[in-house]
């Protein structure tokens, strides 16, 4: 007996000295790895392949206008740069970029809300199913810049009528991505709630999103685009009409004094505003559907 309790430890030891022999590397690999082994497990990370990517767009940038050598028509990438820094000390661009986001929230919020009641109907009431998806066939392939006139000749110039752009430029493409993940959610599930009794806000919120969350996100991704883009153009034109505006009329008033580094400097505003959401998406998905196993 004694000899096997002490042939059972001395297994029991090895092992964990072969455990710990093993966990320990992997923590401590990217310090002992070959330079060629490191890059590689550089480029596993999305933050570093973007960063090389934008390096690599940059440099063509620079190296393109550098060719062109016309800083009129097109700014070199350091001369946007510095635009850039002097145009966010000088305190016109950050209002201006905080101004856009303040509207583009207060629209998608509320069109994504709205989105939700009726797609919550639909999938309650089979008529209004129809209802909704003639809806969408009808505006979503509607540009939403499209209804600036009429909404500038219904509420005028001010808030509310980019928020009525906003509310369309989001409504139907999430709208249509929230029924087809709501549809798609297996039958097993939805037993699932009806057996708990779950029935119509308590039956969404609690069975439907969960399942159709991938779907959800993919919406809510695609209606930030357009909801973006639509916002910049229409402030355009709102920075014409009413000579108050947030990224777009920045970029207008820069034009029309023929600044054009300052108009690339804007233009990178945007793009990098948009990046950051991007980014935020990704983050979310990591911690939801890829995590839960809903998506790769």
């Amino acid at each position: 007996m004694s000899d096997t309790t002490v042939s059972g430890s001395g297994l029991a030891d090895a092992a964990h000295a072969r455990s710990t022999e093993t966990v320990r590397p992997r923590t401590e690999a990217p310090a002992r790895l070959s330079p060629r082994a490191a890059l590689g497990w550089l480029w596993g990370f999305t933050v570093v392949r973007r960063a090389v990517v934008l390096a690599a767009l940059a440099a063509l940038w620079q190296v393109a206008a550098v060719w062109q050598s016309n800083p009129l028509l097109f700014p070199t990438f350091t001369d946007t740069m510095s635009a850039l820094a002097s145009a966010l000390s000088e305190g016109d661009l950050l209002p201006a970029a905080l101004a856009s986001l303040a509207v583009l929230v207060k629209g998608y919020v509320l069109a994504v809300a709205l989105a939700l009641v009726l797609v919550s109907a639909a999938i309650a009431v089979p008529f209004l199913k129809e209802v909704l998806l003639t809806l969408t066939a009808m505006f979503n392939p509607l540009p939403a810049i499209a209804l600036l006139p009429l909404a500038m000749l219904w509420l005028g110039l001010g808030e509310a009528s980019l928020l009525l752009v906003m509310v369309h430029a989001v409504l139907w493409p999430f709208a249509l991505a929230a029924l087809t993940g709501f549809e798609q959610v297996p039958e097993t599930q939805r037993l699932v709630g009806r057996n708990y009794g779950l029935k119509g806000l308590s039956y969404v919120a609690l069975i439907l999103i969960p399942a159709a969350l991938p779907s959800l996100l993919s919406g809510l991704k695609i209606a930030w685009a357009f909801a973006w883009r639509t916002l910049i153009a229409a402030e355009l034109v709102f920075g014409v009409s009413s000579r108050a505006g947030g990224l777009g009329w920045f970029i207008y008033r820069n034009r029309n004094e023929l600044l054009t580094d300052r108009v690339f400097a804007g233009l990178v505003t945007v793009i990098l505003i948009g990046l950051a959401v991007e980014v935020l998406f990704r983050a979310v998905e990591q911690r939801t559907v890829r995590r839960w196993g809903l998506q790769r």
